[in-house]
């Protein structure tokens, strides 16, 4: 049965390494094509309505189990490579690497609930939290990925000051207080629970495994134990990273079982087996919860539930999105508009990494507290959202972001500028400037006559598109005369007879 086991770490390093190097890439050397293997994620699959993704992850999971978790997410196989290393300590000390647990059902299905019944209501919060793919990639790119930039920046100083200039100084922005907390939080809490339970995450926390451990137990395909043979050596039960097989009783539970097949591969008497569920013999192993405990799970998850209902009810009259900020936040391209994109973008900052500009930064409260970490566009010096580039719209693997030709981004309303023409150096120092108007690609900031000769900026609303080019190039300080308000929706500017090319280096002021 080793074959099993090779099949499973093959496929799931098929996945992982190209996923953990997409996200880590800041030099954009890899083909953006990648990202159509981030599809195959179970909530990018759900938010998208992919129905062939998400026929084929529940097939997989109706013939095999939950083989998702230890071959397709991230963030399982993170933890697979978290606990493989501690096995190495623990060794050493002679203890048990692992032993049966019990399931912790009503942790995990009264997260589950309130994840449901949160989103239902209009709040993706626990969503983003808890989603694995959207953490891993959280976990990626504001901790290993700005690693690696500094690993690649101390090996360009010290090359070049050996007189070789094959390797380049990548800039370091785009660090968020807010969004670093909390993925610093999980990094180090999966990390505990993975060096010491293995998949503890997965099966008390994780939503999309405890949903998972559902179908479970009626996939074709199963591991159980030969009861004729075992001699309760509990060789499985050590090595099971689920904690799911009690070795006493030789049972093993289906709802927590990831399919990793570890336990195949350790048992001398061969009384493991991976097996058809449905013989003649047999009867579905349906799970019914009696008893006792089965009422008290029953009552505090449908507690929490309704706990849950009445807070996103709450929510919803007093009005969720409200924001610390005055100013509203920018969607990046193709979000269709605010309630469209809170409820389907998970925070995986997929597109904050591949963002060329890096003008796109996790949010911290400016879509609210239901939208932490979604991303948002911050303009500063010379630092603005492209005019010829629509990457982060192709990379959206939950289509939080709708895919828009180029032509379409061009015309695509993100924002308006809006003027403080009281701030503004022509205004309050008479002087000749205009670099807003000179930075505007589509001719919605222009100049017009003021006096003494000099001009002074106008906006035409319809024709701006809330690139912020203006606005990253305004010389005031400390807050800029020029500045672009976000949209609730994103439609489409006007556009001009003859728009100037903008530039995606700005070298000067333009004055």
């Amino acid at each position: 049965m080793k074959f099993l086991k090779n099949i499973r770490v093959a496929i799931a390093i098929l996945f992982f390494l190209p996923i953990l190097l997409f996200f880590i890439d800041f030099i954009g050397k890899l083909p953006l094509q990648l990202h159509e293997l981030l599809k195959f994620q179970w909530i990018p699959a759900l938010l998208s309505l992919n129905l062939v993704l998400i026929g084929i992850l529940l097939v997989l999971s109706l013939l095999f189990g939950r083989i998702y978790c230890s071959t397709i997410c991230p963030l399982g196989v993170f933890q697979d490579i978290i606990s493989w290393k501690s096995r190495f300590f623990k060794k050493k000390k002679k203890k048990f690497r692992f032993k049966y647990m019990k399931s912790q059902n009503i942790l995990r299905y009264t997260i589950l609930g309130l994840t449901i019944v949160a989103f239902i209501f209009g709040s993706s919060l626990l969503v983003i939290l808890f989603d694995p793919y959207s953490t891993f990639g959280r976990i990626i790119s504001q901790l290993f990925r700005p690693l690696a930039i500094w690993g690649n920046n101390s090996m360009a100083a010290l090359l070049s000051g050996m007189g070789n200039y094959s390797m380049y100084k990548v800039e370091q922005v785009g660090f968020v207080p807010v969004a670093f907390s909390i993925t610093i939080l999980f990094f180090i809490g999966i990390g505990i629970m993975s060096w010491f339970r293995g998949r503890l995450y997965c099966n008390t926390i994780c939503p999309v495994g405890t949903t998972l451990g559902l179908f479970a137990p009626f996939s074709l395909f199963r591991i159980s134990i030969k009861k004729s043979t075992c001699t309760r050596c509990g060789s499985c039960e050590k090595t099971c990273k689920s904690q799911c097989i009690d070795s006493e009783t030789m049972k093993v539970d289906d709802s927590r079982c990831v399919s990793c097949f570890n336990c195949l591969t350790v048992c001398k008497k061969a009384s493991m087996k991976y097996e058809f569920r449905y013989k003649k013999s047999e009867v579905a192993p349906i799970k019914v919860l009696t008893g006792k405990n089965s009422r008290r799970t029953f009552l505090l998850t449908s507690g929490a539930v309704i706990t849950s209902i009445a807070l996103a009810k709450a929510n919803t009259i007093t009005g969720k999105k409200d924001s610390i900020l005055s100013r509203k936040p920018i969607m990046p391209p193709g979000a269709i508009n605010i309630e469209h994109f809170n409820t389907n973008c998970t925070g995986c900052q997929l597109c904050v990494t591949k963002c060329p500009m890096q003008v796109l930064k996790p949010a911290s409260l400016q879509y609210g507290i239901s939208g932490i970490m979604q991303p948002h566009l911050a303009f500063s010096t010379h630092i603005f959202c492209t005019f010829d580039c629509n990457i982060c719209s192709a990379v959206c693997p939950t289509k939080a972001l709708t895919k828009m030709p180029m032509e379409e981004k061009k015309v695509t309303q993100i924002g308006i500028a809006k003027l403080r023409l009281d701030m503004c150096e022509v205004i309050t120092h008479e002087t000749d400037c205009g670099a807003c108007s000179e930075h505007c690609p589509t001719q919605a900031v222009h100049m017009i006559p003021y006096k003494n000769g000099l001009t002074k900026p106008e906006v035409i609303p319809e024709l701006c598109i809330g690139c912020g080019g203006c606005e990253s190039i305004c010389p005031v300080r400390p807050y800029q005369a020029i500045y672009v308000e976000g949209v609730t929706s994103q439609l489409k500017a006007k556009k001009p007879e003859e728009a100037k090319k903008f530039d995606k280096v700005i070298d000067d002021f333009g004055f």
